[in-house]
């Protein structure tokens, strides 16, 4: 039997590249038990002229549309850019322009929020890519891996300051068009799974710091912070409680090494390490699955099954905290 997922929402990434019509692929989001869903960036306008009628007819709740939204087939405003943070003028008022087309749709379809990648330290070449083939390779602690990670993080720190402040400066812009306009959406700034993009914990907050009075707030994506954690990034323990009270939404999926999108729980055999997220859980106001195309809806019923349980039980013990203790259960949900 299907579990209901109740406030829960889940994203079309699941099943985008699997339908060609957008109503069929709502259908199947609803087969798992699924009343609302994110709209991903891949949503294309076609798409849209299916699922439009459904949401019309209230058979499906939209909780969030994701940047840029509807898809555009340009890679300058795609999701691995510096797209917020372009210091050519013309290309980032473009990137406003598309962050504030977002928010409409979202606005339009009833939606809390869009979610933002909001942009990147850029490097000539891909060392995100060259660092995770040594990390698997040799691992974190080889000297290669170290030596690159150092030469990343010098230029990292010595550019983020100047990115974060022209991310702060479109999103500034954006908000206070979006709130002109009347529009009662939540941008969401997402940690991201490169370690040359931004932002991380504290850069989020230094930037949601800045723009006090706007809506706007850190899109937690929990596979990005595993990742970012395990290459040496940030440490989410740590940081946590610098944004939990400026949460604008969630993406609900686990890294296995450094590969995400995978169902909590279940597909990394762990029952431990996700449970720091549990507190984010319980606060966010959106919370979406974001699952890679191979999890089985059996495997999605179950990890959902496991972490409502554990939740059931943090409330039992207390409620939120800063960050969550492992709360033991079998695979049935009984301690």
């Amino acid at each position: 039997m299907v579990l209901d997922k109740g406030e829960y929402s889940f994203s079309t990434c699941w099943n985008i590249k699997r339908h060609a019509v957008g109503s069929d692929m709502i259908e199947e989001i609803r087969g798992l038990g699924f009343k609302r869903v994110e709209l991903n960036y891949n949503v294309t306008r076609e798409m849209l002229s299916t699922i439009e009628p459904m949401i019309e007819r209230g058979e499906i709740g939209i909780s969030s549309v994701h940047n840029t939204f509807p898809f555009i087939d340009d890679p300058d405003y795609g999701t691995d850019s510096v797209l917020l943070g372009f210091d050519d003028e013309a290309k980032r008022r473009r990137a406003v322009d598309l962050l504030v087309q977002s928010a409409e749709y979202a606005a339009r379809y009833g939606a809390e929020a869009v979610v933002v990648h909001p942009g990147e330290v850029p490097f000539e070449a891909n060392i995100d890519q060259e660092l995770k083939a040594l990390y698997k390779e040799h691992g974190p602690d080889s000297p290669a891996y170290r030596s690159l990670w150092e030469e990343m993080l010098e230029r990292r720190d010595s550019l983020s300051g100047h990115y974060a402040e022209r991310i702060a400066h479109s999103l500034e812009e954006a908000c206070g068009r979006i709130a002109a306009k009347g529009w009662d959406v939540t941008i969401g700034i997402e940690t991201r799974s490169r370690c040359y993009q931004m932002p991380t914990l504290r850069e989020a907050r230094g930037i949601i710091d800045r723009l006090q009075g706007a809506k706007i707030g850190l899109w937690y994506d929990f596979g990005h912070g595993m990742m970012m954690e395990r290459m040496g990034l940030y440490d989410n323990a740590a940081d946590m409680s610098l944004i939990m009270d400026h949460i604008a939404g969630i993406h609900i999926h686990e890294s296995v090494g450094l590969s995400d999108h995978w169902c909590p729980y279940v597909h990394s055999n762990d029952m431990a390490y996700f449970d720091r997220f549990l507190p984010v859980i319980e606060a966010a106001p959106v919370k979406v699955y974001e699952l890679k195309s191979a999890c089985t809806p059996e495997e999605i019923d179950r990890s959902h099954g496991l972490l409502t349980a554990k939740l059931e039980r943090l409330r039992a013990a207390g409620g939120r905290t800063g960050t969550a203790a492992h709360i033991p259960f079998n695979e049935s949900g009984v301690e």
